[in-house]
């Protein structure tokens, strides 16, 4: 059993897409300090899920082409097309039209931002970029399905689990030794291999549920792990937030550098597990529901337009939304601290540009996947 499907997409999925998008969305708007890392938690969910669905596609594909003659060059060509024909076009838009408006996290860094290298840069230069600062895990995305590919087609079934797992072990050591060489809290957040446990443990569903059904249903069916990693989670969070009244910084923050991700990323594997086995009521409600499907549809649109909607940082006074905010604050007593509503308009306005993009960009783009990639 399985949760409600459409053409084999697993409608519960988008409802989780809204989550994550919508953890970050909040992060990034709402006043800081947070007591807890939203926008970090939407990230690691996204890269969970791209494990799993990444990995499915490869697996798949891979036991269809891997005995034909030119099995390899149809695997990378369709899986690439695929990705380029999602994933380029509102990117390189953005890009396009920031750097024609002067910003400065692309004029100058070109290179970087079109090479799908923001994030080599921060750790490199160690510092932000600024309005184009989440394009590091577009960047980190695009670096993982550069070498995955060819890695899945060649490395035997049987070697599949230990490879991944090989994996999550190295991102976790590698996490370490950047906390014990002093580097900054980000350089171990933004880099590729720092985040492959997350990858890992998406990866390692996707085997199951292909090539172990029955271990898969027996794990994900019983919401007693889902719990128990809540839980874990939870106690990184309580540890974390200790250390930081103790006076630890958070480039010397343990839980924060090393044990967040992976624990996180253990429970949305469940969470993504649950979501593919099916859950049911209120949750089934929430993740099957039109408004939620929708907003996952267009979450990847939501992702790379909410900073350019607006950025407490980097938006000039001289932008729109600056100013109606500055007119709203002059005519609404005590607006400027009603961070919900704000939020909410925010949301609004990001939800009216995604919707633009994906009915006039997107959707007709993605329509050439089945034309160039069948």
């Amino acid at each position: 059993m399985s949760a409600k499907t459409q053409d084999n997409y697993l409608i519960q999925l988008d409802g989780l897409r809204f989550i994550a998008v919508a953890l970050v969305l909040w992060d990034h708007w709402m006043p800081e300090p947070h007591q807890l890392p939203f926008g970090k938690l939407g990230v690691n969910l996204f890269f969970v899920l791209s494990g799993f669905l990444i990995t499915r596609i490869l697996l798949s594909s891979k036991d269809k082409n891997y005995t034909k003659s030119g099995g390899l060059g149809q695997y990378l060509k369709k899986f690439y097309i695929r990705r380029t024909i999602r994933i380029f076009p509102i990117y390189y838009l953005s890009l396009i039209v920031l750097w024609l408006l002067n910003d400065p996290s692309v004029r100058g860094k070109e290179g970087w931002q079109f090479l799908y290298a923001s994030n080599i840069y921060i750790v490199l230069k160690k510092t932000w970029l600024g309005v184009t600062d989440h394009f590091w895990s577009l960047a980190v995305e695009e670096q993982f399905y550069i070498f995955f590919p060819v890695l899945i087609f060649f490395i035997p079934r049987r070697f599949v689990i230990p490879f991944f797992t090989v994996l999550i072990g190295l991102s976790v050591l590698l996490r370490a030794y950047f906390l014990w060489t002093g580097q900054p809290w980000y350089v171990s957040y933004v880099t590729m291999p720092a985040a492959l446990d997350a990858f890992g443990f998406g990866a390692l569903m996707a085997y199951a549920q292909l090539y172990k059904p029955a271990v898969f249903q027996k794990l994900f069916t019983n919401r007693l792990y889902l719990w128990l990693s809540l839980a874990a989670l939870g106690i990184v969070f309580v540890l974390s937030i200790q250390a930081t009244k103790a006076g630890v910084t958070q480039d010397n923050n343990v839980y924060v550098n090393i044990w967040e991700r992976f624990v996180a990323s253990i429970f949305f594997m469940f969470l993504i597990g649950g979501a593919i086995i099916g859950y049911k009521g209120w949750f089934k409600w929430f993740l099957e529901n039109p408004i939620s499907n929708y907003l996952g549809k267009i979450s990847y649109g939501l992702y790379v337009y909410h900073n350019f909607v607006y950025n407490h940082y980097h938006s000039p006074a001289t932008h729109p939304v600056v100013r109606l905010f500055n007119k709203l604050g002059r005519n609404i007593e005590g607006f400027q601290d009603m961070h919900q509503l704000r939020v909410l308009i925010l949301f609004a306005l990001t939800v009216i540009v995604a919707s633009a993009s994906w009915y006039l960009i997107e959707k007709p783009i993605n329509a050439l996947k089945d034309k160039y990639a069948p």
